[in-house]
């Protein structure tokens, strides 16, 4: 569901291109939904829970004070929607299309994520100058958690929009819009601007945007602290790192093109992406002469990989 909605659109996921892409028939799907509408619902929910528990390790992670955990945990959200965004367009862009199964569930995450952000009243009380300075009005957590989704529905809208039919951008001038990591600040400004006033606002503003993870050459090949093949992985590991190497497992010497269509990652530009990653990481190696002499990569696990790949695949 999750692909055929990327590519196709939430219009346009039909039963049958569910079932040919899964490989699966009418009858199996049917015996677990009664329709596209709630297989539908039934990848929102997933997605919607494991955006939660991304964005609850983050903010329980972070210092107590209300203003640093909502910071972790919509930064933390931002990077779940860079890393996963079929999932991420699908929580935010197309569930606004899906149904009114959908729309009703969405709306429940949503005033979840409002009781959240009002916790700022009390924050704003402890702050508060003066026993007259105003507080903020009742409706102020539900408007800014439509502001914060609406500016990232813009965004990923203008990403769409610059991407052509096989997700590669367009030809021209035009600069890719900036990561959705990038609008941390302003949103966190945005957010605290009427619970802790425009001085908060101005210092979230200014505060340094956590990077990424980079990954550097040779990571693959530091020396780990334990026996664990994870541990010291400068990467965030996600189902989609798993069937990468799994194809390149089951198929040494496979192409780029055939290691995507095991992965079922129809987009060239995202499998070379995944791949580079990979490699860069020391899981994987190009024995094949590679593009730039008109061939096909040929890709393998390298020992780490293999390491790597049996840890995912027994932990799955």
């Amino acid at each position: 569901m999750v692909n055929v909605v990327a590519e196709h659109g939430v219009s346009a996921a039909t039963v049958s291109r569910v079932v040919a892409r899964a490989g699966v028939s009418r009858r199996t799907f049917y015996e677990q939904f009664s329709g596209c509408e709630e297989c539908f619902l039934a990848v929102f929910e997933d997605a919607t829970a494991r955006a939660r528990r991304i964005v609850s390790d983050a903010a329980s992670s972070a210092p107590p004070a209300w203003r640093e955990r909502i910071r972790a945990g919509l930064s933390a959200l931002l990077v779940f929607f860079e890393e996963e965004p079929a999932l991420g367009r699908l929580l935010v862009v197309d569930a606004l299309g899906a149904g009114p199964l959908v729309l009703d569930r969405r709306t429940r995450v949503l005033q979840g994520l409002a009781e959240i952000l009002d916790w700022g009243h009390s924050e704003a009380k402890r702050g508060r100058k003066t026993p007259a300075s105003p507080s903020p009005p009742e409706l102020t957590a539900e408007g800014l958690v439509g502001a914060v989704f609406s500016v990232i529905h813009a965004r990923m809208l203008e990403a769409g929009d610059r991407a052509g039919a096989n997700g590669s951008k367009r030809s021209g001038s035009r600069r890719a819009p900036a990561p959705l990591s990038a609008l941390l600040n302003p949103l966190m400004g945005m957010i605290v601007l009427p619970y802790l006033g425009a001085a908060a606002a101005q210092r979230e503003l200014a505060r340094p945007v956590p990077k990424l993870p980079r990954e550097r050459a040779g990571a693959g090949t530091r020396e780990r602290p334990s026996g664990d093949p994870l541990v010291g992985l400068n990467m965030r590991l996600t189902y989609r790192t798993l069937v990468v190497l799994s194809a390149v497992a089951t198929d040494p010497g496979a192409s780029n093109r055939r290691i995507a269509d095991h992965a079922g990652i129809h987009d060239q530009g995202q499998i070379s992406k995944l791949l580079t990653r990979l490699q860069r990481l020391g899981l994987i190696d190009n024995t094949g002469h590679g593009q730039s002499h008109g061939e096909p990569n040929a890709w393998t696990l390298t020992p780490r990989g293999a390491e790597v790949q049996h840890a995912l695949a027994t932990d799955r």
